[in-house]
């Protein structure tokens, strides 16, 4: 009932099913249905939800917050932690996965130093930090997995694509530090807020921690995505089973719904040939305004099959995750977190965020043509 309910709020997840679904009656279903899905993408994915899920149910993610807490002493330096910690743990913890995580923890240590005057700039400032960040590695996000497996890219090549962004990004994010209000003034931290309780269980974030392992294994292609499905699987299923049932599974049910439509649009000539033309040579600044209105994971998939150059598309997924609120899906878990605490302020938040996401896309678009 409770997954019911996701189904009908989510509104990418349920494009993505009627886009299949109207594009079904043009390419009736048959055999190749089973072709157009990346099973392989789906499969990582999956395991590396699983995973990530474990450690985060085990606080693992929070103890690590708390202790660099303990390194701060003015307001920049404490919104340099909050933003840099969302910008290096969505390299390997995914985007959604940082922002779940670190806003709500960010919140509540602004809250509990009494510099709720940060929090507009800081949690604007988390969610392109784990946007940006998440673009440097193949697991940071969907889009970087699923264009990673399908291209056949070597890491040494997707890092090097990536890297000179990244780079950018942190700079762009160091040099952002300076309109934070009050950032020379003192804070203080009540400890009570900084503990983190029930800390998990060290067996079991060793036996997480080696389950990441295996999962990067298959992400290089080292060790099949098939048997590292089943390892994680039996062990975290004899392990915590609920955690099982904790994996995003509305995320790969929006996958297999635009593998539907996208497969299917190959398949017409007509529409094949159209987008086709509208994507070689352009990938870059098509991607970047598909990801404006329909965001950068949907772009991704609707894309790839009709690119000609998956660096520059890899490029403007990323970069058009930037923008609008649902450029990339992964800032509304931020603006829901901030929205449920503050209502009366959600316009200054659309504001503040709209306008610094704008100046980061533009500097990326300049940085992508001129430099």
């Amino acid at each position: 009932m409770n997954y019911l309910k996701k189904f009908k709020q989510d509104p990418v997840l349920y494009s993505a099913w009627t886009l299949a679904l109207i594009s079904a009656f043009f390419v009736r279903p048959d055999k190749s249905y089973l072709d157009y899905i990346d099973f392989r993408s789906l499969g990582i994915l999956w395991g590396l939800m699983v995973i990530i899920q474990g450690l985060k149910e085990n606080s693992v993610f929070e103890k690590i917050g708390q202790i660099l807490m303990q390194k701060v002493d003015k307001s920049w330096q404490l919104a340099a932690a909050l933003i840099f910690m969302c910008f290096f743990g969505s390299m390997l913890i995914t985007n959604d996965v940082a922002l779940i995580t670190f806003v709500p923890f960010g919140m509540l240590v602004l809250k509990s130093c009494k510099r709720e005057d940060m929090m507009i700039p800081v949690v604007a400032l988390q969610t392109i930090a784990a946007n940006l960040g998440s673009m440097s590695t193949p697991i940071g996000n969907p889009q970087n997995l699923y264009l990673y497996g399908t291209t056949g890219m070597k890491l040494g090549e997707f890092v090097g694509c990536m890297l000179p962004y990244t780079i950018a990004a942190a700079l762009l994010l160091l040099v952002s530090l300076v309109l934070i209000p009050g950032k020379n003034e003192k804070v203080g931290l009540e400890s009570d807020h900084m503990v983190v309780k029930n800390f998990g269980s060290k067996i079991q974030i060793g036996i997480y921690a080696v389950l990441f392992v295996i999962a990067l294994l298959s992400v290089l292609r080292v060790l099949p995505w098939c048997v590292m499905a089943i390892i994680v699987l039996v062990v975290v299923g004899g392990m915590d089973f609920k955690i099982l049932l904790r994996a995003d599974y509305l995320l790969i049910l929006t996958f297999i719904g635009f593998f539907i439509f996208t497969g299917n649009m190959a398949r017409i000539d007509a529409v094949s040939e159209f987008l086709k033309n509208i994507t070689a040579g352009k990938e870059f600044t098509v991607a970047v305004i598909a990801s404006q209105f329909i965001s950068n994971v949907p772009a991704t998939l609707m894309l790839s099959g009709f690119s000609t150059d998956y660096k520059e598309l890899l490029i403007g997924v990323n970069a058009g995750g930037l923008g609008t609120l649902i450029a990339s899906m992964a800032s509304l878990i931020s603006f829901k977190f901030y929205s449920s605490a503050y209502k009366d302020n959600q316009g200054k938040y659309i504001a503040y965020f709209t306008v610094a996401n704008i100046i980061f896309l533009a500097c990326f678009v300049v940085m992508h043509y001129f430099l």
